[in-house]
Parts: structure tokens; sequence; C-alpha cells
């Protein structure tokens, strides 16, 4: 395993695998709007889905499956939506933030900053998060469809792409 840098010195766009969990205790494939809106912004953008599941919103199946994508060379990035909220049964900070090596403190702020002209100061309920582990980026956002859109097309899609500037993720994820 390397970082970017030693294997692509060029500033042009990397695609990265990028694995996307839908937490909800309620969808199915044929309903998950949210983590469909995710596949098709990653694909859309040049990026390859690596993996796709749906997970009761229950702490350990959470930490089963995001660390199995963790421990996998081959994820470079994990996007969750669902069970960020403030119900009993949204986990998805609980379950994941002990997995990571760092926290990526400024996402969640950033997130909400964007959401605040959208859905104004409903915003405070989200527990959007992000971290790193294994040199994975793991980013969560609600479980809406329209916060998967404005989360993507506003904020991750730029840290996601190695030409955007001044700086990115990519230069910080594994690579085989």
């Amino acid at each position: 395993m390397s970082s970017i840098s030693s294997i692509h010195c060029g500033d042009g766009f990397v695609p990265l695998n990028i694995a996307v969990l839908t937490v909800s205790d309620t969808r199915e494939e044929h309903n998950d709007t949210s983590g469909q809106s995710l596949v098709e912004r990653l694909q859309a953008a040049g990026h390859k889905l690596a993996a796709k599941e749906i997970s009761k919103d229950d702490v350990y199946q959470l930490r089963a499956v995001v660390s199995k994508w963790i421990a996998d060379e081959n994820v470079q990035v994990i996007l969750t939506t669902g069970g960020t909220g403030f119900t009993a049964r949204d986990n998805t900070p609980e379950a994941l933030l002990p997995l990571f090596d760092k926290d990526i403190e400024g996402f969640g702020e950033v997130f909400r900053t964007i959401s605040l002209a959208e859905i104004g100061t409903s915003t405070i309920q989200s527990r959007a998060f992000g971290g790193m582990a294994n040199s994975t980026v793991i980013l969560s956002v609600p479980g809406s469809t329209n916060a998967c859109k404005t989360a993507w097309d506003k904020l991750i899609v730029e840290q996601l792409d190695a030409s955007h500037r001044p700086c990115n993720f990519v230069p910080h994820l594994k690579f085989t």
C-alpha cells in the first residue's frame, strides 16, 4: 500500500474506489433513494463503486461493515447515509467514531454551513461527520436524498478530486 504521491505525480483526476452504506431500519434496495443518489453522483464524477450495502441502524452491524471496508485495500472512500439524527435508532456516529484514526472536524461544520442556506436552523439536528481510518476517508451524512445531493455536489466531489486546489483528500488515501 502506498500513497498517491508515489504513484501519480500529475494534478489530474484520479478515479477512486468508493463504498456506499445506507443506514436504515426501513430501506431496501428498491427504495434506497439516498444511497442511489450517492452512487449515481460518484459514478458520474468518474469514480468506481467498490461496494454498496444497506445496514440496520445497529452499532455493531455498522462497525462490522465499515471495518471490513477499512481493511479492504481496494476501498479508498466510504460514504454513509443515515443514522445521524437524534432518535434512539440514530447510531452512526456512536458506531463509527471509535474506528477513526483521525477526525475530520471540518466536514460536519462545512456541511451544516452549506445546509443552513437550504433548510435553515434545522441543520443543527444533523450530526454529519467525517474521519480517516487506515488511509480511508469516511464521510457520514444524513439519510435524506436532498442531504446526500447537497453533501456530494457542494462538498464531497471537490475533496475527492486530485485536481482540486489548494488541497483534497486524495494524497492521503491508500493505493495498492
